[in-house]
């Protein structure tokens, strides 16, 4: 199938791995900001957290467009 990734006979998405990733990087930004205390000025950690993970899957997966071209 086009867009299916194989990893050991078991079929993913293709969105996997950047989704993976992003999770990664959001994670590791989490815990810096954490550090930094920007969470002090932010109204809803949750809205904040889940916008800052759109912001990172969207910026993976257009690092990662530029590999098929």
């Amino acid at each position: 199938m086009i867009g299916d990734l194989t990893f050991y006979g078991i079929y993913l998405p293709a969105l996997a791995l950047p989704l993976l990733l992003a999770y990664i990087g959001v994670a590791g930004l989490r815990w810096v900001f954490g550090r930094l205390g920007v969470y002090r000025w932010v109204w809803h950690r949750s809205l904040f957290n889940v916008s800052l993970y759109v912001i990172v899957l969207c910026a993976v997966v257009r690092w990662s467009a530029g590999w098929s071209s």
